[in-house]
């Protein structure tokens, strides 16, 4: 069974940059045709999904985020990285890692989010 765990900094100073780090075990991240994303929920707000990078490397964005926010993957130590840059108090969330499933089934388009680390919070403060 495939398990996941963020890891990062819990504070971040307004203006820097956001780097978390999604350590994946029982599973690779090359192993096709799944994603590994990351989600976001601020406080008393919804899932926010951010962005994900997908088996074979490529990466996709939400459009409200995509200008500060990179993805990358280290297949040798089986992790991929969140970095959101130029961070605003507005940013404070509880951030999660997830792998997520895309397809059709019966004609119909599906996104699945399978498995989710236990997430971290971050706090945007002075």
């Amino acid at each position: 069974q495939v398990q996941l765990q963020e890891s990062g900094p819990g504070l971040v100073e307004p203006s820097q940059t956001l780097s978390l780090t999604c350590t994946v075990s029982g599973g690779s991240i090359t192993t096709s045709y799944y994603y590994w994303s990351w989600i976001r929920q601020p406080p008393g707000k919804g899932l926010e999904w951010m962005g994900a990078i997908a088996y074979d490397g490529s990466t996709y964005y939400s459009p409200s985020l995509k200008s500060r926010t990179s993805i990358s993957r280290d297949t040798s130590k089986n992790h991929f990285t969140l970095q959101l840059s130029s961070v605003t108090p507005e940013d404070t969330a509880m951030y999660y890692c997830a792998r997520e499933e895309r397809g059709y089934y019966s004609g119909t388009y599906f996104v699945l989010f399978g498995s989710w680390g236990q997430g971290t919070q971050v706090t945007v403060s002075s």
